[in-house]
């Protein structure tokens, strides 16, 4: 019975194919999360008066090459460091994935120091105006992951429920048989979690409007950015207990840690830290409108 079969999550990564032109779907989700980086601080800017749009293209030029370079280098350092010692042409393999959110944010963390030194508005002058424009990517960035079938979460009876070919050594079998198998219901018990639409939603949608809605109002410097930091960092921690830990790393300490909880926990931290800060010190005149 159809009807009664997990969802087979076995999507064409490739978007679109023109002789030798092959755009996939995560150039797209690439392509997207940038255009509406660039729409809603364009916005931004206009409502607040102090940016000027020429300056968030700037800002995002910028921080796309601490995305892409700090991602890779950031996967590479904390899942992906003893295959590369092995094999350092890995570090090149980018079309076989491998970006990190956490090395992301270092990147990024190094272009708005670098910007924020360049135009005389300091780390948190840039950081505050850009934090709420980055959930969409992340929520390009997990849907690109649900489409590719990678990234899966743990194995689930809950009713939504559904089957990632790439989790099961499917290499032994042909597509046809695969589908046959999942048709007869062989591979009901390869079902679960969809963690990445989890992550999309919470990582994504909530938190944008979380901060969208928090930095409409005057805050102190760093309170933003600290709210950022927050709770991405306990959202991230609470839906890895949904999401299959890498193969190579699974968990990395007590039997149920993981490479992401570990690396949200100073996230957390210094997210809490900042707000404190934020509100603890004297900031009569110096909000962020």
């Amino acid at each position: 019975m159809a009807q009664d079969l997990p969802f087979f999550v076995n999507f064409d990564p490739v978007a679109i194919s023109l002789g030798p032109l092959t755009i996939h779907w995560y150039g797209i989700a690439y392509l997207l999360a940038f255009i509406v980086f660039w729409a809603l601080g364009s916005y931004r800017a206009r409502q607040r008066g102090d940016w000027t749009p020429e300056e968030v293209s700037d800002l995002l030029f910028y921080g796309a090459l601490g995305v892409v370079l700090g991602g890779r280098l950031g996967y590479i350092f904390f899942y992906d460091l003893a295959q590369v010692i092995d094999d350092p042409l890995r570090i090149f393999a980018i079309h076989k994935g491998g970006m990190s959110f956490h090395g992301g944010l270092i990147g990024v963390m190094v272009a708005v120091a670098w910007f924020g030194r360049k135009t005389h508005r300091g780390f948190f002058g840039v950081a505050d105006f850009v934090v709420p424009l980055v959930p969409p990517g992340l929520f390009f960035g997990r849907i690109a992951n649900f489409w590719g079938g990678e990234l899966w979460g743990r194995q689930s009876d809950v009713p939504w429920a559904m089957i990632f070919p790439k989790a099961i050594d499917f290499e032994r079998w042909s597509d046809p048989a695969l589908e046959a198998a999942w048709a007869a219901g062989s591979l009901n018990g390869e079902a679960r979690h969809p963690s990445q639409l989890y992550q999309a939603g919470l990582e994504g949608l909530a938190l944008f409007a979380i901060l969208w809605l928090y930095s409409r109002r005057p805050r102190p410097p760093m309170a933003v950015s600290g709210a950022f930091l927050l709770c991405y960092g306990l959202f991230r921690s609470f839906l890895e207990q949904f999401r299959q830990p890498d193969d190579h790393l699974e968990f990395i300490a007590f039997g149920w840690l993981t490479m992401g909880q570990a690396l949200s926990l100073p996230m957390i931290i210094g997210g809490a830290l900042l707000m404190a800060l934020a509100y603890g010190r004297n900031s009569r005149g110096s909000t962020n409108p």
